[in-house]
């Protein structure tokens, strides 16, 4: 996970806070991200992200974090692809690999439900490749 969050450095992403589900793996690798990523982002449990949690819950959710540009979101499949669909209005889920990371831009928090753009999706593996051109 370090090294996909190198790649992730290396193209210039930033986030402004990153909410975790609080179980133990969720948070060490958002934990890996605070420290990999410039500037010092917050790192918050956030249940909304739990397991077995709907994508209504995570919307609904993100009320509290309006005044945010950039967040990102650590979470467990199939939840985590269940939310990005919602987002992009996807038929069907989105298969997130470990470590496999989606920008998804929304005009405004809470987004509705649809109204995210998928603006790219990176496997872990293209991350380590990117990590590796940009040592």
């Amino acid at each position: 996970m370090e090294r996909q969050v190198r790649g992730l450095a290396g193209l210039g992403v930033q986030v402004d806070v990153i909410l975790t589900s609080p179980l133990v793996r969720t948070r060490q690798t958002a934990d890996i991200l605070l420290h990999g990523l410039r500037g010092r982002p917050e790192v918050i449990d956030w249940e909304p992200l739990e397991p077995e949690r709907r994508p209504k819950d995570v919307l609904a959710g993100l009320k509290s974090y309006r005044d945010y540009t950039s967040l990102a979101l650590v979470g467990h499949e199939p939840g985590i692809g269940d939310l990005a669909a919602a987002l992009i209005a996807a038929r069907h889920p989105i298969a997130f690999k470990k470590g496999a990371v989606a920008l998804i831009e929304t005009p405004m928090l809470p987004p509705a439900a649809g109204a995210g753009e998928l603006r790219w999706f990176l496997t872990p593996r293209i991350l380590r490749q990117v990590s590796k051109l940009k040592a």
